[in-house]
């Protein structure tokens, strides 16, 4: 690994598998920020296609770490993370292959606001690539969906706070952590390989009492999300049901983890009826019901086996 890096060093951590195209155009997006990243960090969980090349090529110094075992983006970032803290970095920033920071100022802007206000963690706001007016995922603040950013800006900006969204983060689309905060939270779960592997991490940090939220002020920039999540009582609620079998695995089953954890039990009172419904009454399946419960069950007794 070389030697330690200099203290307020910031090392990106970024989790691929065959993706180079997109790959790419996130490692330019990096490479451009104002404020310096010492060192990138690249774990390709597919390297039988692999990103060797377009790491290297990116004009960060960086290190490309092959994993002949699919980790999954949990396991991924776990070992970004870790090597991370390695070598000696005070702040780990996040990203998927397939998002990248909106501009050059991002990872300044991030940097500043967490150092002002002594924050843990701190995420941009997650725009969409195609439309960056948009909220890449919605944002629920009470009982109100927010699908834009100005309608997100102009909620929060009610109270005296407007460039801080606190309590809440996207941690693996462009959240800064300090190296400090992983002493108290960990790394994310390897169980959990893909889906909810993020909402446990939130988990922890909320649990931890560590100051964290949302800057107003950066946007990194995602596909948007929402496909999964099927429409029932008229729109009224949504359910999440991955139409591919492998995504509704482990949506299922990790959801049955996490809903039996400390911080998640109320919310997990709320999935049974929610479920019944929408399997039983609108899509009127037993079936999907049944497998629906058996997923549910694997997670709540921590048998993480995979499909």
């Amino acid at each position: 690994m070389g030697a330690q890096l200099p203290p307020g060093s910031v090392v990106a951590v970024v989790v691929t598998r065959h993706r180079t195209d997109v790959l790419g155009d996130s490692l330019t997006a990096l490479a451009k920020q104002t404020h310096p990243i010492a060192h990138l960090v690249v774990i390709d969980n597919g390297p039988d296609r692999p990103a060797r090349e377009v790491v290297e090529a990116c004009g960060v110094p960086a290190t490309y770490v092959p994993s002949w075992t699919n980790l999954g983006g949990a396991g991924g970032f776990a070992l970004g993370m870790l090597h991370a803290l390695a070598m000696g970095a005070d702040w780990i920033w996040l990203g998927d292959d397939d998002g990248h920071p909106a501009d050059e100022t991002t990872l300044a802007t991030l940097v500043d606001l967490a150092e002002r206000r002594e924050l843990a963690a701190v995420s941009p706001t997650v725009a969409d690539k195609a439309e960056p007016d948009r909220l890449a995922f919605p944002v629920r603040r009470g009982l109100t969906w927010h699908r834009s950013r100005a309608e997100l800006a102009a909620d929060v900006g009610h109270g005296a706070d407007d460039e801080l969204l606190p309590g809440i983060a996207a941690l693996f689309n462009g959240a800064l952590f300090r190296a400090s905060t992983l002493d108290v939270v960990g790394v994310p779960d390897l169980r959990l390989f893909v889906r909810g592997d993020e909402v446990e991490m939130h988990r922890r940090l909320v649990r931890s009492g560590l100051p964290f939220g949302t800057s107003l002020r950066a946007a990194y920039l995602h596909p948007a999300g929402g496909d999964d999540d099927k429409p029932m009582l008229r729109g009224k609620l949504h359910a999440r049901d991955p139409d591919d079998p492998v995504k509704r695995f482990y949506t299922y089953r990790n959801r049955g983890y996490l809903v039996s954890q400390p911080g998640m039990r109320k919310i997990g009172l709320l999935e049974l009826p929610r479920f019944a419904w929408y399997f039983l009454i609108t899509k009127r399946s037993p079936r999907e019901f049944g497998q629906w419960l058996r997923l549910v069950r694997q997670g709540r007794a921590e048998r993480f086996h995979r499909p």
